[in-house]
């Protein structure tokens, strides 16, 4: 099976397709915006690499959300439950950690079908 690179960098890809799956590396938003905003970006993103990839937010099939501060969990919530598809929103755990900078309050990982 071929492999599928997007957004190749020195680092990381963006986005790896293997075997109809599509995986995506963590989506943050502008760092130094408030997680609502940060939430709204990235979810964005997500959408943006899965249509490149040519998937979408319908085929997810898990997703991981860190958030810098737990006590932002509703407010992500709000963004993620306006985004989600009804009926096919998927597996999901969401935890507390310490981002790549202390200006990220949230980031989202995802694992679709193609």
């Amino acid at each position: 099976m071929e492999i599928k690179r997007f957004e190749t960098g020195p680092r990381m890809s963006q986005a790896v397709v293997y075997n109809n799956t599509v995986y995506l590396a963590g989506q943050v938003g502008n760092a130094g915006d408030d997680v609502v905003t940060q939430t709204k970006q990235a979810l964005a993103e997500v959408d943006r690499l899965l249509a490149l990839a040519g998937s979408d937010k319908t085929r997810i099939l898990s997703a991981t959300v860190w958030l810098a501060d737990m006590a932002d969990f509703a407010k992500m919530n709000s963004v993620w439950d306006a985004w989600a598809p009804q009926g096919h929103t998927p597996a999901r755990a969401t935890g507390e950690a310490k981002l790549a900078t202390p200006e990220y309050l949230v980031e989202v990982i995802v694992t679709a079908a193609l």
